[in-house]
């Protein structure tokens, strides 16, 4: 067994003047080694039962490096990665930054995120100098849904009990969701005509040392949750490990557990999948996201986002999602593809792996 050794140097205590979410992506330049290059400062989150590193933790912290290399009046618009193979927490991650292109309204930065000496990650962004699309400009954006802003939470917002009691996934997560109905999100409508609606913030406050660029890669660690899990929730596919004619013989306790995450996340009651399609295997391939009004971004104050999968057969889906801040300014438009496989019938299972 190798030595669980999640970072290159010992973490420092956290920051207390800092967000959660600040503390959790922080990153330690390694010029020492070579120019441009970084690393993790403290262990990522392995979300329980997915196949590696949350995604949303490597989308930020790359972005977050790539920043670290452009001139301050320059702000990302374009992010655009893949996903090459899990990352594991147990070992630290390495991004090399490359300044691909220097001009005078934009620049380009590639980032790559290795482990054992294998690139797990890799990203091409672009960054606009601020201003430089001229006085005079066409504009359009479109709006966030009139019906999002009546279900908004208060400020004072708290998680229900059973997130917050020991061994909850949710617990230690360094943003908070509130889920909320969508109009056109009834169980009779195509599956393409659907929509998921949450609102989401970054816990605690940013810190002015953080500045925009904090809030930047905070929205962009958001981004990635429950994306590519919109497939299975608009056809209505079973996702847990056990198996649904099995949950009558799990203890009470847990299955009570497992009945009110099921509802609080949107999916309904257990009792209404007998007989539904289960995940096979859902991972994400690619993520893209459009910065629109990168300076507008707080991502500590709720934000609303809307994702719908304009398309998914041969194992894939495509998901888009649009970000809004609480007043309807459209702050970035996101695209995701995954793999979303479902179990096969015995004798029908496809040998193929990623």
């Amino acid at each position: 067994m190798g030595e669980h050794r999640p970072t290159l140097v010992r973490p420092p205590p956290v920051d207390e003047s800092k967000a959660p979410i600040e503390n959790a992506l922080e990153l330690t330049d390694l010029s020492i080694i070579g120019p441009d290059i970084f690393t993790n400062t403290r262990e990522l989150w392995h979300p329980p039962g997915a196949r590696g590193i949350y995604g949303g933790a490597v989308i930020a912290q790359t972005l977050a490096a790539a920043q670290r290399t452009v001139p301050e009046n320059f702000v990302v618009h374009s992010y655009h990665c893949f996903f090459v193979l899990a990352g594991d927490s147990s070992v630290p991650i390495l991004y090399h930054v490359e300044r691909v292109r220097e001009g005078r309204s934009f620049c380009t930065r590639t980032v790559q995120a290795r482990q054992r000496g294998h690139a797990i990650f890799t990203v091409t962004c672009s960054f606009v100098r601020e201003g430089s699309g001229g006085a005079v400009a066409i504009s359009h954006a479109a709006p966030m849904p009139a019906a999002a802003l009546a279900q908004a939470p208060p400020d004072d917002y708290r998680e229900p009990e059973f997130l917050r009691e020991p061994g909850s996934s949710k617990r230690d997560d360094p943003f908070q969701s509130f889920r909320c109905r969508a109009q056109d999100g009834d169980a009779g409508a195509p599956a393409d005509r659907k929509r998921v609606w949450q609102w989401v913030r970054a816990r605690g406050r940013i810190s002015a040392e953080g500045g925009h660029r904090a809030h930047l890669s905070a929205l962009a660690y958001i981004s990635d949750s429950y994306f590519i899990g919109t497939i299975p929730r608009i056809h209505r596919l079973w996702r847990y490990p056990v198996r649904v004619a099995d949950v009558d013989e799990l203890e009470p306790d847990v299955r009570a557990h497992l009945e009110r995450l099921n509802e609080w996340e949107g999916y309904g009651r257990l009792e209404d999948y007998r007989g539904r399609p289960e995940v096979g295997m859902m991972v994400s391939l690619d993520h893209s996201i459009y910065f629109h009004n990168p300076k507008r971004v707080r991502a500590d104050e709720w934000m609303f986002t809307e994702m719908e999968s304009p398309w998914a057969g041969d194992g894939r889906g495509v998901v888009m999602q649009r970000v809004y801040s609480k007043d309807g300014t459209l702050l970035a438009t996101a695209f995701q593809e995954g793999v979303v496989r479902l179990k096969q019938e015995k004798g029908q299972e496809s040998k193929a792996k990623l």
